[in-house]
């Protein structure tokens, strides 16, 4: 009868841990997919970018900094690997759009162009795409890394060696700074 006992106990904790460990899996595998979510909307805004900066190259010949700037970090960001490299690729390329952005505001002829106008919506589509994916991302991965943090799923996750997932932060200060509107 004791036997049967342990047999039972024993049991019960093997399908436990089994429970855990698909749960982690789970979660992990959301993770992931939040991540490819990200992946999507990049590569959408990767390929807006040329289009884009094609359209204000008509306007603003004399800028190519500005441009070159632009076309250096959709590059870096196209082939960042790791998630930590992606997320500071594409934090330059935000900042290099914005300064793209700016230099708009030099020529009012182009700010009526329609070809313009369409793609600026787009883009400006996209950012939200991405925004939200990203806070989709840092949720899944919260939640993740909340399994593997709390007792009994650390056990767990020790011995299957999950590791935390990288939380998308904001790594410039000045994006951190609130807008100046001016009139």
């Amino acid at each position: 009868m004791t036997g049967l006992i342990i047999l039972v106990v024993v049991l019960v904790l093997i399908f436990i841990v089994i429970g855990m460990y698909n749960g982690l899996v789970r979660s992990k595998k959301q993770v992931d997919n939040a991540w490819s979510q990200i992946d999507v909307q990049l590569k959408r805004r990767y390929d807006l970018i040329p289009n884009l900066v094609e359209t204000v190259k008509g306007y603003a010949t004399h800028e190519s900094t500005v441009f070159e700037k632009v076309t250096q970090a959709r590059t870096n960001a196209m082939t960042a690997s790791g998630t930590g490299a992606k997320i500071s690729a594409e934090t330059e390329l935000t900042g290099a759009l914005k300064g793209l952005m700016v230099q708009v505001e030099a020529y009012p002829q182009l700010k009526a162009n329609e070809n313009f106008l369409k793609l600026q919506e787009e883009l400006t589509a996209t950012e939200n795409k991405i925004s939200f994916a990203r806070q989709h991302y840092n949720d899944s991965a919260t939640n993740y890394n909340t399994a593997i943090a709390l007792f009994p799923g650390s056990v767990i996750a020790g011995m299957f060696h999950f590791t935390d997932a990288e939380l998308w932060r904001i790594t410039e200060s000045a994006e951190r700074e609130t807008p100046k509107v001016k009139f």
